[in-house]
């Protein structure tokens, strides 16, 4: 069994970093007339190495903890994580990132209920996605799948790996240019088949951005979009990867980036949502700290 270091445990914990102070929300929770309730977070990066610019590594131990605590008191139907849960030293040594990943992952594990994971580029910086699946837990999923699909309530989940080069072969020890971000056709086909294999509205969770052909966006987005557009139920993408977050609507579908929780110092600087399906598939995203809260309209 995995344990978190205990020199990481007394000097990354919410008191010995100061990490204390009153919860922003930005929006209104809940309704009678939810049908499903689940979290999110995105970007923790975290790793025990200094600071660089706005990217506070080691406060994310906190932070992360703060946000699975207040997961459980909400009790939402399941949490999930959007990718580059981990970060690495400068100059990277394997057997450190995968101590960060350890420790960061028995964080995430406090929360008492479904948890998942989506494979972000950092996440196969100085490791490999086989070294990080044999670490991480999704529940009921297979530990050597990188995508991978579950029902929650009323609603198909759909978690997509895009960390392939262009040639089609797995991000691994920091092979990559993260702007090179692809999914395979092997993955386009297997998510055409997932999708005609149920009749339920359809969420999707990815880590880089599939609303756009920039810099963080999936290289064959435009693909991707297409078979999921072709659905009259896809409802909405939930993504990360874009420090500062975002919202797009693409033919009545949305986008929303969830603003990462590694950047800026201090509690106030923290990031993540609750997400609510009404029972009339509009959805509502309640932020809290700084990631933003948005009201989406069924399509």
């Amino acid at each position: 069994m995995q344990c978190v270091a205990r020199r990481d445990f007394l000097k990354f914990s919410a008191i010995g970093l100061g990490l204390s102070g009153t919860r922003s929300v930005h929006g209104d929770e809940s309704n009678d007339k939810t049908k499903l309730r689940f979290g999110i977070v995105a970007d923790v990066h975290y790793a025990d190495a200094p600071a660089q610019r706005t990217r506070f590594y080691r406060e994310s131990f906190a932070k992360l903890a703060e946000c699975v605590e207040f997961m459980n008191e909400k009790k939402v139907d399941f949490l999930i994580e959007l990718g580059d849960l981990k970060d690495q030293d400068d100059p990277p040594e394997e057997k450190n990132t995968l101590r960060y990943l350890s420790s960061i992952e028995i964080i995430f594990r406090r929360f008492r209920g479904m948890r998942y994971h989506v494979l972000g580029n950092h996440d196969m910086d100085s490791i490999s996605k086989r070294q990080f699946l044999a670490i991480v837990e999704n529940s009921g999923i297979s530990r050597d799948a990188g995508y991978y699909s579950f029902d929650a309530g009323d609603i198909h989940f759909v978690v997509l790996d895009a960390n392939y080069r262009a040639d089609g072969s797995d991000y691994d020890h920091g092979n990559f240019d993260w702007r090179d971000a692809n999914i395979p056709q092997k993955e386009l086909e297997w998510l055409a088949k997932d999708l005609g294999g149920t009749a339920k509205p359809v969420i999707v969770f990815v880590h880089q951005q599939l609303d756009g052909d920039g810099d963080h966006c999936v290289r064959n987005a435009a693909a991707l979009r297409q078979i999921l557009q072709a659905r009259q139920n896809f409802l909405a993408v939930f993504q990360g990867h874009n420090h500062a977050g975002g919202y797009g609507l693409i033919e009545n579908a949305h986008y929303y980036t969830l603003k990462a929780m590694v950047e800026g110092s201090g509690a106030e600087n923290n990031s993540y949502a609750i997400v609510e399906v009404y029972d009339d598939l509009c959805i509502a995203v309640t932020g809290y700290y700084q990631a933003a809260s948005k009201k989406m309209a069924s399509r």
